[in-house]
């Protein structure tokens, strides 16, 4: 006998497309006039980020999931460190926006500058672009992210360089490490698990569950050389994939936005 098809790839392409994609582009575009209309007078970047994170705790809620923070604790610990997460998917920016209760800048690829208004609202807001293909221009933006650092300001840092094809974890980049050493400040390993299955590489379609920012132990940095940014960059990768294979808990979660 046959198999009836699964209706839920079917309904999710409909209601990403009809409902969801419209919906979205509609609350991007809004915070990102505002946000810009708003850096016109207000240079320090704070309004800015409040509207990235009203805007990334409702592209959350439009995608119908759950999201909730583990091992909040490690986010207080520390008022300047750089967090680094693993990166699945497109919706890996507003899902750390929402998780994350407080001022930062991202350092990230610079072709997301392209982007109308999303771009806009990174380069008003004073995000912090990455060449990849360029070592030169690379190395100037990890200057101007220690200073960033060293005058107080957390960073967040996707150190595989680019999304993951199959959700696996990648090779990592030695920037994260590089940056924590150079600033003197600890190193924060931060696990996202279901982001990629609810925007998977190669499609457009939302897939709706549950969202999880799993926040690491502090790795501090105090005393350490560049010379120790190989062997840093193993332990950032180590800590973030023991989460990633870590059962899912109840004690110590916090429901975003709920």
């Amino acid at each position: 006998m046959s198999r009836r098809p699964n209706p839920m790839p079917r309904l999710a392409r409909w209601r990403s497309n009809a409902l969801q994609a419209p919906v979205f582009l509609l609350e991007t575009v809004l915070c990102g006039s505002t946000a810009l209309l708003v850096s016109l007078v207000e240079k320090s970047g704070r309004a800015q980020h409040k509207i990235a994170r009203f805007w990334a705790r409702n592209a959350v809620r439009i995608t119908l999931s759950r999201l909730k923070v583990v091992g909040a604790e490690n986010l207080r610990k520390h008022p300047v460190a750089v967090y680094a997460a693993n990166h699945t998917s497109y919706m890996d920016i507003p899902v750390i926006f929402a998780a994350l209760p407080f001022q930062f800048r991202i350092l990230a690829k610079k072709e997301l500058w392209k982007w109308p208004f999303i771009g806009w609202y990174l380069e008003r807001s004073g995000q912090m672009p990455i060449d990849t293909a360029n070592p030169h221009a690379s190395l100037t933006s990890l200057g101007g992210a220690v200073k960033a650092l060293k005058h107080g300001m957390p960073l967040v840092v996707f150190p595989e360089g680019g999304r993951t094809l199959t959700g696996e974890l990648m090779p990592m980049l030695p920037g994260a490490a590089y940056l924590a050493i150079r600033a003197q400040v600890p190193l924060v390993p931060i696990a996202l698990k279901g982001v990629y299955d609810l925007l998977p590489m190669h499609t457009q379609h939302l897939y709706p569950g549950e969202l999880t920012v799993h926040v690491g132990e502090p790795i501090e940095t105090k005393g350490m050389t560049v010379r120790e940014n190989v062997e840093l960059t193993e332990r950032l990768r180590c800590a973030i994939e023991a989460m990633l294979d870590e059962p899912a808990r109840s004690e110590a979660e916090i429901e975003v936005g709920s």
